[in-house]
């Protein structure tokens, strides 16, 4: 398989010859309103422009998989740009209606048993956050990735560590693991996404996986960068294991 981070959530995935497009933001650099009651108010999002271009980044494209549909992983770009027909796999039926009121016409809602050209495609859960702030922020999902001729990939989405991801990795035992690590909060309500400690947690949970570490420093509501995150690692001895990209970079496993 070939990872490849573009920017904030929105990564491409090659696996079993098929190229996946994951939470889509096109947007360019600094065209939409900054998050609200949260850091960085003088900079709009995105913080940062695409490092491909649109043409190249969904040239090709087989499937494309929306984990839910906040601004940063699902915008208007991205829905201007892919064509109408394209494979389209949602977190859940209300998701997917919600998308074909925008013209797409070939949606899918994952489950636990999806398939898609021989590639099992299996639902996760996932908690975009802890305590209260979870009513706002809504529900999302995970993706596993299995097929006779590749490692098992796990792509968490935008959750924060609990019982779950635990429960995720001991059953399918991922040897590639996707999260969303930018610390991303509002002044109030803690972490919607994973800090350095979910991380840490993870690679507990998984001592051997390669962990890829993506949703960081692109809107405007980060907390941890890639610099304390690397630090952080490598003060721990696991950063052989903690992968953290640039946008752009892409990794082969």
């Amino acid at each position: 398989m070939n990872i490849q981070q573009i920017r904030n959530a929105t990564i491409v995935v090659e696996y079993a010859g098929k190229k996946f497009l994951i939470d889509p933001m096109l947007s360019d650099k600094g065209s939409l309103s900054p998050f609200p009651n949260s850091a960085r108010q003088d900079q709009k999002n995105p913080l940062i422009e695409l490092p491909v271009s649109i043409d190249s980044l969904i040239k090709d494209v087989d499937a494309v998989i929306v984990t839910h549909l906040h601004l940063d992983h699902w915008d208007d770009a991205a829905k201007e740009a892919l064509p109408k027909d394209i494979k389209l796999f949602s977190q859940n039926e209300e998701d997917a209606t919600t998308i074909r009121a925008d013209g797409f016409v070939n949606i899918e809602a994952l489950t636990e048993n999806t398939v898609f050209e021989g590639i099992q495609l299996i639902k996760t859960k996932g908690e975009h956050g802890r305590g209260e702030i979870l009513k706002m922020a809504g529900l999302v999902c995970g993706v596993i990735f299995k097929h006779q001729d590749e490692k098992t990939l796990y792509v968490a989405g935008d959750t924060v560590w609990y019982v779950a991801i635990q429960e995720v990795i001991d059953t399918h035992k991922p040897e590639v693991i996707i999260v969303n690590a930018g610390d991303n909060q509002f002044h109030q309500g803690g972490s919607l996404i994973m800090n350095k400690d979910d991380v840490y947690e993870v690679h507990k949970a998984a001592p051997n996986a390669k962990i890829v570490c993506v949703h960081m420093e692109a809107v405007n509501h980060w907390n941890l960068s890639r610099e304390e995150l690397k630090s952080f690692t490598s003060e721990k001895g696991i950063s052989s294991n903690i992968l953290v990209p640039n946008d752009g970079e892409s990794y082969t496993f």
